[in-house]
């Protein structure tokens, strides 16, 4: 890491964002930082999907801003969160793009957590159309 607190990464492809039918709920320790029902699922080529979610759904209170950076050219720049919560932290659990370039313009005021450092979980909708129903 520099001295700056940029981390430098790479990202080439395109990005699809699409809105996520389930919920999402993100941990920290026994705490649960962030829960919705409207996450966005970013999907960039060569890297695993990241969930994104809103920021009305995140519990700021548990976090701290950083001076750390990162910069993408589909994106645009990332601005880092440190965690509090159960008596410890992590630097740099979540991301944001703040004032994300056009074609990440959907996940503007949407956070994403670190799955190395966060425990994610991820709850599809149950699809009512593809699903046996019993008759009594």
């Amino acid at each position: 890491m520099q001295a700056s607190g940029a981390i430098s990464r790479h990202h080439a492809g395109q990005l699809a964002i699409e809105p996520f039918a389930g919920t999402v709920t993100v941990r920290f320790s026994d705490a649960i930082v962030a829960a919705t029902e409207r996450a966005k699922v970013l999907q960039e080529e060569g890297h695993e999907p990241v969930f994104y979610i809103p920021f009305e759904d995140i519990y700021f209170d548990l976090f701290e801003k950083t001076n750390t950076t990162s910069r993408s050219p589909l994106k645009g720049t990332a601005s880092y969160w440190r965690v509090h919560a159960v008596g410890s932290s992590a630097d740099d659990f979540m991301w944001a793009y703040e004032t994300p370039e056009t074609a990440a313009r959907a996940i503007a005021r949407h956070g994403a957590f670190d799955p190395e450092k966060a425990r994610i979980d991820v709850e599809p909708a149950e699809d009512r159309r593809h699903t046996p129903h019993v008759t009594e």
